[in-house]
């Protein structure tokens, strides 16, 4: 046994060096793109990162960042913590393997074990271990600074400990196993709470190891107290520590007039002092019982464990029955008391990491999300209540609507949350106190149901309700058969079996699926079963599926496997039976449990297969056990070693095709897109400057360029949709390195927790419209509601206002004359238009790159109804920036959607950001001098042009969007006439974005164009022959399609057409002979398709652009040859017109 143990280990560890090896070599050398930017900075300068936190994490990233040498490797150091412990993981995982493995083969415990049972065993943990090393989303996760690693080690190992546990449970001393698992439990809450899920399979070990009678009751039993252990954690111990330090805290400070914190010291010292009662009554021989179980109570009630949830009556229910379980239960005895006692103290010690939190919050750090500096806000930012709540067993569904009460009026709350912060004070002898500063009210609603999976009532949701689960009328509730189909058809085999097909049996490539055929898919590699899937024709798939790094192939081989490994389990009797009911235990609450604990809507920005990375692991462990099947198949024709060295040498090629199919596409090595991108950003900009961003991934990166790099701490970065709390405002009016505070003149109290949140925008012409309905009959009950003379006077509306009065009315007013006539609350800013004059002679109009105008006006619109923090923050700096005629410059990331404000005619692009001018621009929008300065010069491109270098679907968004950056630069230069920094332009972005790395698509017909239009044909057919490469080759795809897969494409293909004939026009200005061979090829294409039913619709319909083009053609045309040729190009569109779409045709003649 010794001699095996040795083995054990040596193998063990060359898993964990493989694994090592491998994700050292693929890490990123510097933080990726998403949240890992975020993660890194808290990490490195212990910084408070977004809700609930990662403290742990944090803690332990930060030992790792002293091994970095200089700032800008702080991030791989980051990434290397993440690659070795998910190395340790599979270490963990090969131990897990072993042990389980033993138990079924090595079964006659009383002979000494075999060479063949040995290699059959170890063999079993190694190929398990090497497939979960190499599988798609744990070496995602693996390479990366981010929590999902350290939560994949924390599973590995509190399951393993309990089969440490397991092995000793009959010894003297075993119960610190179960206190080791519980530290370890405590610790893991401190990176994520998915550790939490082992719960179930750990009580299941428990229960067979220490059951005499194992039978179903006893196991259901056993998997119901196991799930109430996840309930207390989840909902007692870790939101109720809070709430009873809030308890103390509000005592000591409101009441008794204490200072600040000092409830929630008197607390932790109570909790200590409990648990070491409770330690002493339990092991000291001068204690007594039943002060043990009183104290017991003490510890459980003061650690939150029985205050799960807001009900008051739930709290009294669960005390009573942990008061009649101990007084009553005789199976109460001094060492189940001390164990848990025990554990709960280790727990408490594992979450105290997050006293990291509050402690780095009231150092005011930089990134201080949520700003969770007392016991309230920490409560807050624990509990996730920024994000809402997702019902889960009863709830509204996507049709419901609020209760309202006859008079059209919201229905009072079901009930109400306070929430609670630091009071305002307005001088220093002030008394400390805690003030209300806002409610979260719980409304009800109709239409609801149970166990809702469509919620939502976001628009692009509901479509997706409509699209997965065929909901025809959005008005009225969902079925349950619909509700039930939306849950299978996507969260349960979109959202979660299609990432488990991606690990096991291959992926089509790595482009997000929205639930179309082509991108994102799982497939085998086998030709026919593909086709069968409906993943299209195999035999020429088109390049964007085939040279795909993420076009990875298995041929099913691992799920095949690990099936074989579950029937090895399920064949060997009782213990087999046991140890598939644990694995699968720890496989369904990692992946189906999390599935319906997220109600997932459709459209998710990005994919999630990291959620469930716990899952896949526990489908390794069968993995593991497929071999143990093939080498009990072999024995039957060779003899016992031969047949587990044959089982384990042919089943070692499984991790090996993994290995080889995967590398390309989780190969981080040699990528600085993330770092350099997010420099690009604050590199555009002049000094001291202010630039808005909104995302995750035009925020993040910024954050650790600065707080990380120290890149242009000048500049003040700031997310738009943290502006709308009183948090962020409050840490924007404050220095940041080399940053002035933000111009925000507000006082704190009048933006602290509901306060300056948002404003009715009430303009004369809204009243006068209301006022005309009512009197046109259109609203009976409306006029009758309004008390004119007590709520307004409508000669106070005005059609125009000064943006200073305005502000003043924001800044300074709680109810404001005129109200709002149908509501009796709120601020109210009485028109719509808001003007700032603009001193023009102090103005520097060329740094702006505009033309003077003497004032700015801001419309808010006819219909907009309110005007909200974020809004009006961006007003107030707007308007202060002004009274310092525009000294400090103010940009937006070109990625943050629509303008805010909606001042896009108001800006100027300058290469990514768009700088917020007063003046009157020119009409192309771009200051020129600037982009060519950023695009060409200033940038840097993160080693893109580096065919070795691996971009994924995110990077290559990136880069699509600087190629649309220096699009609208070419463009502007041409118009002005300035071809020779065009073409220097257009060079340099073919250097530094080439075809080879990032396909082209229709954002460089522009450059074809370009290069046309300044006498470089050959350049200009370059590119083009690259976008045809990839248009081509899927359009010839899509028309290989049976008809009910083409006409799903109908989008892709339209796209595709649509993109050739912008290509048809270039060839139509400047090379005719190419131009009447290619129209054809157009033509004949989109018969097909019309001929396969495949719709176009009528916005942007391919037949339609083709008409416009050659009409085009034959009115300016003064070549008569030409204008015959176009004319005849435009009859034979209108004969498609009309064969295919007569109403299109009919519709262009009316209109055109």
């Amino acid at each position: 046994m010794k001699k095996y143990n040795l083995i054990n280990n040596i193998f063990g560890w060359f898993s964990f060096a493989v694994a090592a090896v491998v994700y050292l070599m693929t890490i990123e050398p510097t933080a990726s793109f998403w949240d890992c930017g975020e993660f890194i900075t808290s990490a490195y300068k212990l910084e408070v990162g977004h809700p609930p936190g990662a403290p742990f994490f944090m803690l332990t990233g930060k030992f790792f960042s002293l091994f970095a040498s200089d700032p800008s490797q702080v991030a791989m150091m980051v990434n290397a913590m993440s690659g070795i412990l998910s190395a340790l993981t599979i270490l963990f995982l090969f131990w897990t393997i072993t042990h389980l493995a033993k138990k079924l083969i090595y079964t006659d415990t009383e002979k000494e074990m075999t060479l063949g049972q040995t290699i059959a065993i170890i063999g079993s943990g190694l190929i398990g271990a090497l497939t979960y090393t190499f599988t798609d989303t744990f070496w995602f996760s693996a390479v990366e600074g981010e929590v999902y690693a350290y939560s994949s080690m924390f599973t590995a190992l509190v399951f393993w400990l309990i089969l440490k546990w397991e092995n000793r449970a009959d010894q003297p001393g075993s119960d610190k196993w179960l206190v080791l698992i519980a530290y370890a439990m405590g610790l893991s809450i401190g990176v994520h709470l998915l550790n939490l899920l082992c719960i179930p399979a750990i009580g299941l070990v428990y229960y067979f190891k220490k059951a005499k009678d194992i039978d179903l009751k006893g196991t259901v039993i056993a998997l119901v107290v196991s799930v109430f252990l996840i309930v207390v954690l989840m909902y007692g111990i870790i939101p109720g520590f809070t709430r009873v330090g809030g308890w103390f805290e509000m005592l000591f400070v409101n009441s008794l007039g204490m200072s600040y914190n000092s409830g929630s010291l008197v607390y932790i010292l109570l909790v200590v002092l409990a648990i070491a009662w409770g330690l002493y009554e339990t092991l000291s021989p001068k204690g007594d019982m039943n002060r043990a179980k009183i104290a017991f109570i003490f510890c459980m009630s003061l650690g939150g464990v029985i205050f799960i949830g807001d009900n008051a009556l739930l709290w009294i229910v669960l005390f009573i029955a942990l008061a009649a379980f101990l007084f009553v239960y005789k199976g109460v005895n001094v060492r189940f008391l001390n164990t848990t006692i025990l554990c709960l103290m280790v727990i408490l010690i594992g979450y105290s990491s997050f006293a990291l939190i509050p402690i780095r919050s009231i150092a005011n750090t930089p990134m201080d999300q949520n700003s969770p500096e007392n016991v309230f806000t920490l409560a807050s930012y624990l509990n996730r209540e920024q994000y809402g709540d997702r019902p889960l067993f009863y709830g509204k569904t996507y049709a419901s609507s609020e209760l309202r009460n006859n008079e059209g009026r919201l229905e009072a709350p079901v009930s109400e949350k306070k929430t609670y912060d630091k009071v305002v004070k307005k001088s220093p002898d002030q008394k400390d106190e805690y003030v209300v500063t806002g409610t979260i009210p719980t409304y009800g609603y109709d239409k609801t149901m149970f166990m809702p999976r469509m919620y939502s009532t976001e628009r692009r949701h509901v479509m997706g309700y409509q699209i997965w689960a065929g909901i025809k009328d959005t008005s009225v509730a969902p079925t349950m058969m619909e509700n039930l189909r939306f849950f299978f058809d996507y969260q349960l085999n979109f959202m979660y079996f299609r990432y488990f097909m991606w690990n096991f049996s291959g992926r089509q490539n790595d482009v997000q699926s929205v639930g179309n055929l082509s991108n994102g898919n799982w497939i085998t590699g086998i030709s026919f079963v593909d086709e069968l899937l409906g993943r299209g024709p195999q035999g020429n798939l088109p390049p964007d599926i085939a040279e795909n790094k993420g076009h990875n192939k298995y041929y099913m081989l691992p799920l095949i496997l690990g099936i074989l490994g579950i029937a090895f389990q399920l064949t060997r009797g009782k213990k087999g039976e046991q140890q598939f009911l644990v694995t699968f235990m720890l496989f369904f609450m990692t992946g189906i449990a999390i599935i319906v604990y997220l109600n997932q809507q459709p459209f998710e920005p990005r994919e999630r297969d990291y959620a469930y990375a716990g899952s896949f692991y526990a489908f390794c462990i069968w993995i593991g056990f497929g071999v143990a099947f093939v080498w009990n198949l072999l024995k039957k024709v060779l003899p016992e070693i031969p047949a587990a060295a044959v089982a384990t040498v042919v089943t070692l090629f499984i991790p090996i095709q993994m290995a080889s199919q995967n590398w390309d596409d989780h190969d981080r090595s040699g990528r600085y897109t993330m770092r350099d991108f997010g420099q690009n950003y604050l590199r555009g900009c002049e000094p001291n400057s202010i630039l808005f961003t909104m995302g995750d991934n035009d925020t993040f990166p910024l954050w650790y360029a600065q707080e990380v790099e120290g890149f242009r701490t000048d500049v003040r970065v700031t997310n738009l949709s943290y502006l709308q709390t009183d948090w962020y405002v409050d840490q924007m009016r404050r220095q940041a390195y080399d940053s002035p505070p933000l111009p925000i003149e507000w006082e704190e109290d009048r933006y602290q927790g509901s306060k300056g949140q948002s404003a009715y925008v009430l303009s004369k012409k809204d009243i006068e419209s209301v006022i005309m309905r009512e009197f046109r009959g259109s609203n009976e009950n409306m006029l009758s509601r309004i008390n004119f003379n007590d709520f307004y006077d409508v000669k106070a509306f005005k059609d125009t206002m000064l943006l200073d009065d305005v502000l003043d009315i924001l800044r300074t007013k709680d109810n404001y004359a005129p109200r709002n006539p149908w509501i009796d609350k709120g601020v109210v800013v009485p028109s719509s238009i808001f003007k700032m004059p603009i001193d023009t002679a102090k103005v520097d109009w060329k740094a702006l790159g505009a033309k003077p105008q003497t004032e700015m006006v801001f419309n808010m619109g006819d219909n907009k109804g309110g005007i909200y923090r974020q809004e009006i923050m961006i007003l107030e700096m707007l308007n202060n920036i002004n009274k310092d005629d525009w000294k400090r410059p103010m940009y937006y990331a070109i990625t943050i959607g629509e303008a805010p404000l909606q001042l896009i005619d108001q800006s100027m692009l300058e290469g990514i950001n768009y700088r917020i001018t007063p003046g009157i621009i020119d009409s192309t929008a771009v200051n020129v001098d600037a982009s060519f300065d950023n695009l060409v010069n200033k940038y840097k491109w993160g080693g893109i042009e580096n065919p070795k270098v691996y971009l994924d679907e995110n990077n290559l968004r990136m880069c699509r969007t600087f190629r649309m950056m220096f699009s609208y630069l070419i463009t502007a230069l041409l118009e002005k006439g300035d071809n020779e920094r065009a073409l220097i332009a257009l060079d340099r972005c073919v250097e530094v974005l080439p075809g080879n790395t990032v396909p082209r698509g229709g954002e460089s017909i522009t450059f074809a164009d370009a290069y046309y239009q300044l006498g470089h044909p050959e350049k200009g057919q370059k590119i083009i022959d690259e976008i045809l490469y990839r248009a081509d080759g899927s359009l010839q795809w899509y028309a290989s399609m049976r008809q009910s897969d083409m006409t799903s494409c109908s989008n892709d293909i339209r796209e595709l057409t649509n993109m050739k004939i912008q290509i048809l026009d270039i060839y139509r200005r400047y090379d005719r002979a190419k131009y009447k061979a290619f129209m054809d090829n157009i033509f004949n294409q989109t018969e097909v398709f019309m001929n396969n039913r495949v719709s176009f619709g009528d916005r942007s319909h391919p037949l339609d652009h083709l008409m416009q083009m050659t009409m085009r053609g034959a009115i300016l045309s003064q070549d008569s040859a030409i204008k015959k040729e176009d004319e005849a190009l435009m009859e034979r569109t209108a004969g498609l017109m009309q064969k295919y779409n007569p109403e299109l045709l009919q519709k262009y003649y009316n209109t055109k």
